[in-house]
C-alpha cells in the first residue's frame, strides 16, 4: 500500500462515495482474484472512500493463517470519465487480524546459556558493557589507568615509549615503558568492562550465588570465612570469590562472599579419633622377686622339706 494512501486513511473523513467507483464491484473482485489464489477472496465486506472518485472495496481473506485480513482493491475514476479504472490491490490486516509478533532484533532475543560449541557472538562496537582499554598511543584514555602523570614520569626517567597498539607488538614490551606499564595492569585488551558492564555482571552472580538463594540462607557460615574461597583481583573481588570445593554445589562457580553452603569448611569439622596414651615405664624403684615360692602360696600344702627347682 502506498504512503499516500496510508496518509489518506489516517485522516479520514466521512465522505460520500463516488457512485461508479462503488458499483464497480465487479471489477474489484477481479482484481483481487487475480491476485490472489481460487476461492480464497470471500464475501465483499466495505467500501471505504479514500478521496475524490476513489474508493477502495475490501473482501474476506478465506486463506488459512489469515483470519481477519482483508483483500483491498482500490479503484479510481478520472475527473468527467465514465470508465473506472483499477488503482491497487493488496492484502491488508482487519481490526481482529491475526498478525505475527513485533519482531525482535537477534542481539535482544539472546538468553544466557543459547550459545552452543562453535557459535560466535559478536559485540556492538557501543556495547554498554564494554569501554576501550589501552590503545598505545601518547594520550591515554580518560578512563585508563596510565594517567598524563604517569607519563611524564616514565618520559624523566628517559624510558622507551613503544609506538603502535600493543595487540600488534611482536615482543613483549621494555620494561619501564607505558605498554610495559600497561600490561602490566591488563589493560593490553583493545575493550574492557565498563562500570555497567561490571554492576550488571554482579547483579547476575548475585541472583544466582548470592545471600537471598535458598542454599545460603540455610548455611551454617558465609564464603567470607569458608577455605575453599578462591579471592579473585579487581574491584569485583571486594565482593565476590571463586568456589573450590568440588563436593560444594558451586565449584568452580563465582559466588557472593554473603553465599554459603553446607559444604562450609569450618561448619562441621570431624574430629580426631582418640589415642591410647603411651605407656608408663617407672625406672626408680626395682621390685624384688623371689626364687622359690612361699611354702603357704599354694593350695596344697607342702609335707617334708621343699626341694630346689629344676630338673630331677
Amino acid at each position: 500500500m502506498s504512503a499516500a494512501t496510508t496518509r489518506s486513511r489516517t485522516q479520514r473523513t466521512p465522505r460520500t462515495p463516488d457512485r461508479l467507483c462503488a458499483e464497480a464491484v465487479g471489477l474489484a473482485r477481479a482484481a483481487a482474484e487475480e491476485a490472489a489464489a481460487p476461492g480464497v477472496v470471500g464475501e465483499h465486506v466495505e467500501v471505504v472512500v479514500e478521496g475524490d472518485r476513489v474508493v477502495t472495496h475490501l473482501f474476506e481473506c478465506k486463506e488459512f493463517g489469515y483470519r481477519g485480513w482483508r483483500w483491498a482493491v482500490t479503484v479510481a475514476r478520472a475527473s468527467r470519465a465514465k470508465v473506472v479504472t483499477l488503482d491497487e490491490t493488496v492484502l491488508l490486516p482487519g481490526s481482529d487480524a491475526l498478525l505475527a509478533p513485533e519482531w525482535v532484533p537477534w542481539s535482544e532475543r539472546l538468553r544466557p546459556g543459547d550459545m552452543g560449541p562453535g557459535d560466535l557472538l559478536p559485540t556492538d562496537a557501543e556495547d554498554l558493557r564494554l569501554e576501550p582499554g589501552f590503545t598505545g598511543e601518547e594520550e591515554p584514555p580518560p578512563n585508563s589507568a596510565v594517567s598524563e602523570e604517569m607519563a611524564e614520569l616514565v618520559e624523566a626517567e628517559d624510558a622507551e615509549v613503544t609506538a603502535g597498539p600493543p595487540a600488534e607488538l611482536p615482543l613483549a614490551p621494555a620494561r619501564g615503558s607505558i605498554a610495559a606499564v600497561a600490561d602490566e595492569l591488563g589493560m593490553r585488551r583493545a575493550r574492557v568492562l565498563s562500570r555497567y558492564g561490571l554492576h550488571i555482571a554482579a547483579d547476575r552472580w548475585e541472583e544466582t550465588y548470592g545471600a537471598k538463594t535458598p542454599m545460603a540462607q540455610a548455611a551454617p557460615a558465609g564464603c567470607v570465612s569458608c577455605g575453599f574461597l578462591v579471592a579473585i583481583g579487581g574491584s569485583l573481588g571486594q565482593a565476590f570469590g571463586v568456589c573450590a570445593n568440588e563436593f560444594g554445589p558451586a565449584d568452580g562457580r563465582v559466588v557472593s562472599l554473603s553465599y554459603g553452603c553446607g559444604g562450609h569448611s569450618e561448619a562441621a569439622v570431624m574430629p580426631k579419633p582418640p589415642r591410647p596414651a603411651p605407656p608408663v615405664l617407672d625406672e626408680t624403684r626395682v621390685d624384688v622377686l623371689p626364687l622359690r615360692p612361699a611354702a603357704d602360696s599354694g593350695s596344697v600344702s607342702v609335707e617334708g622339706p621343699s626341694e630346689d627347682l629344676g630338673h630331677s
